[in-house]
């Protein structure tokens, strides 16, 4: 005779958020052909799974951030619509920056120094999000006009989670030295 054995309860299903996001990442690099480089960049975030490229912004000239003694940037940002988490937009948004040769230095150093490509997740949706190498909203966006200016390209009344009006940031910050890039 066999002895009752209580089956184990079933784990409730977990519904998984599924439903796209409107994210927008930010590109930057100073380091050869930035504009075509950008451009490139721009290609490959069309290939990332369960995502869309929505827009991009116009390409912008701008000063050096940060360490300054460099040469300037080209800037712009893109909007994505994307189903993937912001851990793995992230993944995503480092694997292409590998591939087009930028090389992260574990201990962070550098980081304002020259780079071929620079990708950043701005805003995912309207969340916020604080965990180990993952900021959202980028954590320095109202503060950089570089960033502010090609994002108001895409929408002229956007707000970051936590800090308000991007016009507003852009507004306290300038935008002295930004040049809109024409396209050849």
């Amino acid at each position: 005779m066999m002895s009752s054995v209580p089956l184990p309860t079933p784990m409730p299903e977990v519904v998984l958020d599924r439903s796209p996001v409107l994210a927008f990442v930010g590109l930057g690099g100073n380091v050869g052909d930035s504009a075509v480089t950008l451009r490139g960049a721009v290609h490959r975030l069309m290939t990332v799974p369960r995502s869309r490229v929505v827009s991009v912004s116009r390409f912008y000239r701008t000063p050096a951030w940060g360490q300054e003694n460099q040469a300037d940037f080209v800037n712009a940002v893109v909007a994505i619509e994307t189903a993937l988490p912001a851990r793995v937009l992230l993944n995503e948004l480092l694997n292409i920056e590998r591939d087009f040769g930028r090389e992260r230095a574990a201990d962070g150093s550098g980081r304002w120094g020259p780079r071929v490509l620079d990708l950043d997740i701005l805003l995912y949706g309207e969340r916020v999000i604080d965990e180990p190498g993952l900021h959202v909203p980028h954590p320095y966006l109202h503060e950089r006009a570089f960033a502010l200016v090609p994002l108001l390209d895409l929408v002229s009344d956007i707000d970051i989670p936590g800090r308000g009006s991007a016009r507003r940031a852009l507004v306290q910050v300038g935008g002295a030295g930004i040049e809109s890039l024409v396209e050849r």
